[in-house]
């Protein structure tokens, strides 16, 4: 056994899992005091029902075996090894496990305030359970996106848009909450209660970040790597914190705070597919364009009227699917890319094999999840009554406070 790659591995999982509190922070704060518990709720139990998917079906499918579609074997772990050498195989479970979470909880912040509890349960562990696997398994156990050299370091595609467009069915099914859009189709701004928590919480997530992309390495053998990760972790949120608050500035008159946080969350995105195979510079360059994309996806989301109440599809969505892309833009094979990136004169086949896996992976989940939403409106309904939603899913839902003494907002 290979005790300092398990050991690094193992901090690197609960750096990840730690994010967790940072998701919850971000989600709680961006909604109203009446759906804060609510949100946390679901943050939680959602984390347990992946972990127990993730465990029961989605490893196995995973990485069962290297097939071109699903693992079949290792139902519950049984009978399987470990495939980093020298490490114990419960610890590359519960790195991988770890990140099957992630990808389950973006959803919640896109659909609060007004998605049923027992919905999203159901969805939580059906995503880590099936959909989820699936996709890693094309990109990660060796399936058929693998043999195409399709990369995806960390997962920008894999992880993040991939929970991002169950975000995007999700919010579009359900309907915007109400008083988000005017008669005529204005948007109008519903304020999260507060800020500093949803500062704290990015702050967070940028901690966890590095145990998320660095620990992706899987081994402290080549400290060249995990260094060269973890500084395009740093220079591409902060430039993209830079970007996103300028045009901001430039498109409203004000630098705004709540955009300046989705835009290092959308830088962090961003990085996440090339971290391993960019320099510094193509680092830079991805943070400062998933800075702006988080901006401008905003307006295209209220055009259609799809009420993300976090920011979910433009930071995990329009960024990841960006960061993926990039890496058949600036990836170089001297960096450990499988194929040379367009800048680095490789033409257009990277490009174009990025292009291909990630519209595999997104319209494979697309199909998937909206056929799994709509089960679940059959059998328990998706959406909270009108009065639920106008007196908060704390009280309704959970008999609670989260701010025990404030006034809650009633039908009268």
């Amino acid at each position: 056994m290979n005790a300092l790659d398990t050991l690094w591995i193992l901090l690197c999982m609960i750096l990840v899992f730690f994010m967790q509190a940072g998701f919850g922070m971000v989600e709680a704060g961006l909604v109203r005091t009446k759906n804060a518990g609510n949100v946390l709720m679901k943050n939680l139990v959602d984390f347990s029902f992946a972990i127990l998917g993730y465990f029961i079906f989605g490893y196995a499918i995973m990485y069962g075996s290297d097939g071109l579609l699903v693992g079949t074997t290792g139902w519950f772990l049984s009978g399987m090894e470990s495939p980093v050498e020298g490490v114990p195989l419960e610890v590359f479970w519960l790195f991988q496990a770890v990140f099957a979470g992630t990808a389950a909880t973006i959803v919640s912040g896109a659909v609060a305030e007004r998605m049923k509890f027992t919905a999203y349960l159901f969805y939580s562990f059906i995503i880590t359970a099936f959909i989820y696997p699936i996709v890693g398994h094309w990109v990660w156990g060796g399936g058929w996106l693998a043999k195409l050299n399709f990369y995806d370091f960390a997962g920008s595609t894999v992880v993040h848009a991939l929970g991002a467009v169950c975000a995007f069915i999700g919010a579009w099914m359900l309907g915007p909450r109400y008083g988000r859009f005017a008669k005529d189709g204005t948007p109008r701004l519903i304020q999260g209660h507060n800020m500093p928590l949803v500062a704290m919480g990015v702050f967070i997530l940028w901690f966890g970040w590095y145990g998320f992309n660095a620990g992706s390495t899987l081994s402290l053998s080549d400290p060249q790597l995990v260094a060269r990760v973890a500084i395009n972790t740093t220079l591409s949120p902060a430039v993209a914190v830079l970007a996103a608050m300028v045009v901001s500035w430039l498109k409203f008159g004000k630098p705004d705070l709540s955009l300046a946080l989705n835009g290092a969350l959308g830088g962090l995105v961003g990085i996440t597919a090339s971290a391993a195979v960019v320099n510094s510079g193509s680092s830079i360059v991805i943070g400062l364009v998933s800075g702006a994309l988080v901006v401008f996806s905003i307006d295209w989301l209220n055009k259609i009227k799809v009420d993300d109440t976090v920011g979910a599809v433009p930071v995990h969505g329009v960024c990841g699917i960006f960061g993926t892309l990039s890496v058949g833009i600036f990836g170089s094979t001297a960096l450990g890319a499988p194929l040379e990136g367009l800048f680095y004169g490789g033409g257009f086949g990277a490009l174009g094999i990025q292009a291909l896996g990630v519209f595999a992976c997104l319209g494979f989940t697309a199909i998937s999840i909206w056929i799994v939403f709509l089960a679940i409106k059959s059998i328990v309904g998706l959406r909270v009554s009108h009065e639920t939603e106008l007196r908060g899913l704390d009280i309704e839902e959970h008999g609670m406070e989260s701010y025990s003494g404030f006034q809650i907002f009633t039908t009268e």
